[in-house]
């Protein structure tokens, strides 16, 4: 596939994921409509196989490799969501998995990825390079390294979700996604302008962490320190040289939610609508409520990205 992903990209991968990615529901609640004065829809993507929307682009990339690459291996690394993917895709698939987490990623995490088959190398988040630890580990076992999200088959497998989105709904107003280092936002995009031209679309990210907004206002990509935030899923310290300029031609803004923000609606989430949501989960559902002002009257779409979340963690969150 070329470095430039299209929307043809993310159809192809939709036929890879046939029978392997389920599909998973579109939910809506009457409460948050009447809340936001909007038609909402969540497109629930922790009814996704490891809990995640990740499981798409790590199959989809995962299932083009060479039998040569399937022998050697894949190498990953992540903070959990996409590790789980690559080790599920990975075994489905017969291929071999090493994955790169951090010391305190949360245990259900590193539990799951171990119970799928990979082989877990931990490393320190704050004091080490995942990317470099990753890329060594490719050049000395012959591995093929599959990043979380700068890499084109995994954000065409990322943007399947918002695809399926919009089959079900017909075009939508608004779109609020997730902002990590970018996969799921440019794959989305994708799926937007083609299906959806009118939508206007949304990153999401923490606010302790808005390496992406600073990157969207100046027009280069902008590195910062591994933020602190209990959104784990989106603790980037960069967008991806492939994610980015699909982001800067397709998105319309890069909005941020406070870790508040993120624990008022997975309360509202597990009360209201009984998902277990995790906090990254819930960026862009925080947005959409700051912007209630401008979504009235309109149709809106937004992805829950995942549920995977240390049961202890969540109810000492909800608890507060």
């Amino acid at each position: 596939m070329n470095h430039h992903p299209t929307f043809e990209d993310v159809v192809a991968a939709s036929k890879r994921l046939e029978g392997q990615a389920r599909r998973t529901p579109v939910m809506t609640s009457r409460t948050v409509d009447e809340m936001l004065d909007a038609r909402v829809f969540f497109k629930c993507e922790n009814f996704q196989r490891s809990g995640a929307f990740k499981f798409r682009g790590a199959f989809n990339a995962l299932s083009q490799f060479t039998p040569e690459q399937k022998r050697a291996g894949v190498v990953a690394f992540s903070s959990g969501n996409h590790a789980q993917a690559i080790a599920l895709s990975a075994r489905l698939l017969g291929i071999p998995a090493t994955i790169v987490m951090p010391e305190d990623a949360p245990k259900a995490k590193v539990a799951a990825t171990k119970g799928y088959g990979g082989n877990v190398v931990m490393y320190d988040r704050y004091t080490e390079d995942r990317e470099q630890i990753g890329r060594e580990l490719a050049e000395t076992h012959g591995l093929t390294l599959i990043p979380p999200y700068d890499h084109p088959d995994v954000l065409a497998g990322q943007g399947t979700a918002a695809m399926e989105l919009f089959e079900e709904t017909g075009p939508l107003d608004a779109l609020f996604v997730c902002l990590g280092g970018g996969g799921l936002l440019s794959g989305s995009a994708l799926a937007a302008r083609s299906m959806s031209p009118g939508c206007r679309i949304y990153g999401v990210e923490p606010q302790a962490g808005n390496d992406g907004q600073q990157s969207f206002r100046s027009g280069r990509i902008v590195h910062i320190d591994t933020p602190r935030t209990i959104a784990d899923g989106a603790q980037t310290q960069h967008l991806g040289q492939i994610t980015f300029p699909i982001i800067q031609r397709d998105v319309d803004d890069i909005l941020t939610a406070s870790d508040s923000e993120l624990i008022e609606c997975m309360a509202f989430l597990a009360e209201r609508m009984k998902l277990v949501v995790e906090p990254t989960g819930c960026l862009g559902f925080a947005a959409a409520r700051q912007m209630k002002e401008e979504l009235q009257g309109r149709r809106v779409g937004i992805i829950i990205s995942g549920g995977n979340v240390d049961m202890a963690r969540y109810t000492s969150l909800l608890s507060g």
